[in-house]
């Protein structure tokens, strides 16, 4: 795919590897904007990337989700390339009942409703554009539990099944459909769990290595984008799962409990 020259929806594009495709894209040429829920973190990311165009959106909301879409779509009429990067990793214990209903299940409207969302309603803009691309951001964690954040990895492994049966329904079209299955990174995402019994953050890696992978793999096509550690995952998803489970279940566990 040529990835120069696009223009780019990146959604939570504050920090971590939306920031890191934000600079990147912007750096080959593109024009880049960028989503979130702060504006002043948007604000911050502007001044630090002066090109970059912000939009205050929450992308858990349907209605801002429209808004977006007129908002870009008629500001940026060659938008062509939209990353779903946008989330939220919490840890929960399952058996606390402090957490209300709508509040169990926050992660799910971020991470899997968010991003289908946003696919459907940018959709019949994409399909106009000659060179189109949809990128959705997993995780390792989309291959294996992690119980201590259970309703994250149940959100990605959802959404990893999404952009499967999304990139066949759409292989007849003009737009590409990638999937970044990211690995444990030095993100805002990951930082809560550096004082968590059992967690080990020697694996981490900086989010523009994990980016500078990701459009690599764009650049040849390659369709499921396993940086660092992820690509160990895969394999040991499939050959020793349960020992997985177990590595996994020690993280956290007193929290558990």
């Amino acid at each position: 795919m040529e990835l120069t020259n696009n223009t780019i929806l990146i959604t939570g594009g504050t920090s971590g590897f939306g920031f890191e495709f934000a600079s990147r894209f912007i750096d080959s040429g593109s024009t880049v904007i960028i989503t979130g829920r702060d504006q002043s973190k948007l604000e911050q990311t502007r001044r630090r990337l002066p090109k970059v165009h912000i939009f205050q959106s929450d992308v858990s909301d349907p209605n801002a989700i429209a808004m977006l879409y007129h908002q870009v779509t008629k500001q940026f009429p060659d938008l062509n390339i939209l990353i779903n990067n946008a989330g939220e990793m919490r840890i929960l214990n399952l058996h606390d009942t402090s957490n209300d209903l709508l509040n169990i299940t926050r992660e799910v409207e971020i991470n899997l409703m968010g991003p289908i969302r946003m696919v459907h309603q940018f959709l019949p803009h994409l399909k106009t554009k000659k060179n189109a691309a949809i990128v959705n951001v997993t995780s390792g964690l989309a291959l294996i539990p992690f119980p201590i954040s259970p309703v994250y990895g149940a959100t990605k492994s959802g959404l990893r099944s999404y952009t499967k049966s999304l990139r066949i329904q759409l292989k007849n079209t003009n737009i590409k459909v990638f999937e970044l299955i990211a690995p444990g990174a030095n993100t805002p995402l990951n930082d809560k769990f550096s004082t968590v019994d059992g967690f080990d953050n020697k694996n981490s890696i900086s989010p523009d290595k994990v980016v500078d992978v990701a459009i690599k793999a764009m650049m040849k096509d390659t369709f499921e984008i396993y940086p660092g550690i992820s690509r160990v995952l895969k394999i040991m998803a499939r050959v020793a799962p349960d020992y997985l489970l177990r590595q996994t279940s020690k993280v956290g566990s007193k929290l558990m409990q």
